[in-house]
């Protein structure tokens, strides 16, 4: 298979509603929300567009869309048809994370990868919850030998697999945005995601994060129900 063809480009990008878009009409505001509702769809024909409310999780943000494309032009352009909209004109986008897919260099032997770790492609699941971070290294884990790291995430790996009901994603970022990484995992159950978390903390591996925050948890929904929660 071609690198250059089945890699993905990934975006997770939050918005955050101006409080004073909500003193306007109702007739305004439904407006806005119709408008950016059809810029969406109009791009889903081009585009992977997952929409998730924030709101009641995150102080800072409203809500995010995950958006996959093969195409980094993609997210200029949407992005910009978004923000002309009468909603989002009264936006902000205090976040916005960008990366690509990527082999992962430490899954080889294992069976029961991630969906993105032997085919370096993001496939969205139907979960109602994703969880998602940025991360970074520190400096000292990639002065190790690979044996040892591969070593270190072996643990890792097979903690994973102890929770079939949370599925990672994977994205590279580094030399595209300030994150090394950012990693969404989808499940049904939070409750599932922090054992998960709880008990890879306590790894070998941990000691060389360098931070691993802010953390969104984002609830799914159509982008007209996403848009309604927003009051």
């Amino acid at each position: 298979m071609s690198d250059e063809i089945k890699r993905q480009y990934v975006n997770y990008l939050f918005f955050k509603a101006d409080p004073a878009w909500r003193r306007l009409s109702r007739e305004e505001r439904d407006r806005g929300r119709s408008e950016f509702e059809g810029v969406v769809k109009d791009w889903k024909g081009r585009a992977m567009i997952i929409p998730f409310t924030t709101v009641g999780t995150r102080a800072d943000t409203d809500f995010v869309l995950w958006r996959i494309s093969e195409r980094l032009e993609d997210f200029t352009e949407m992005s910009t048809q978004l923000l002309n909209t009468s909603l989002g004109k009264w936006c902000s986008t205090p976040y916005s994370y960008l990366g690509m897919t990527k082999r992962s260099m430490y899954v080889d032997h294992h069976e029961h990868e991630g969906s993105e770790g032997r085919r370096g492609r993001v496939i969205p699941g139907q979960n109602k919850y994703i969880f998602i971070y940025p991360f970074w290294k520190t400096s000292e884990w990639y002065l190790q030998s690979k044996e040892e790291r591969q070593r270190m995430m072996n643990v890792h790996i097979e903690t994973g697999h102890r929770y079939p009901s949370i599925k990672i994603n994977t994205i590279y970022c580094f030399g595209l945005d300030d994150p090394e990484f950012v990693v969404a995992f989808e499940g049904d159950k939070p409750q599932d995601f922090i054992d998960l978390v709880m008990e890879m903390r306590e790894h070998e591996v941990r000691k060389y994060t360098l931070r691993d925050t802010p953390v969104f948890t984002c609830i799914r929904g159509s982008i007209g129900e996403v848009l309604a929660s927003l009051g």
